[in-house]
């Protein structure tokens, strides 16, 4: 326990930043980035469908180009979130991952 206090205390203070970085779990910021992406397709395609309206989020149907079975109705906010949920789990497992990388290799 000594010797690391010393060891610690010989570092200047770009080196002791550079030691203390934690790693992310790539598993959890995943799961954490797909229940945002999820929910926020859910809650802005429900927002839109209880609005109404002459025409029902012009610029949310878009989505129906990327995830097929995707329309502007309860039943699309579903398989939306469902999408947006696959998505943002990958996006997020992937730069938990980048970043553990980076972080592993700057030490």
């Amino acid at each position: 326990m000594v010797k690391t206090e010393m060891k610690d205390s010989r570092l200047g203070p770009e080196e002791k930043l550079f030691s203390g970085v934690l790693l992310l779990n790539a598993k959890v910021v995943g799961l954490a980035l797909g229940v945002i992406f999820g929910l926020g397709i859910f809650v802005a395609t429900n927002w839109l469908v209880i609005k109404g309206g002459s025409r029902v989020g012009p610029h949310l149907i878009l989505l129906s180009q990327y995830f097929i079975g995707y329309k502007v109705t309860f039943l699309g906010s579903l398989i939306g979130a469902a999408y947006g949920f696959a998505l943002g789990t990958i996006c997020g497992a992937l730069m938990g991952w980048i970043y553990n990388r980076l972080a592993t290799f700057r030490q």
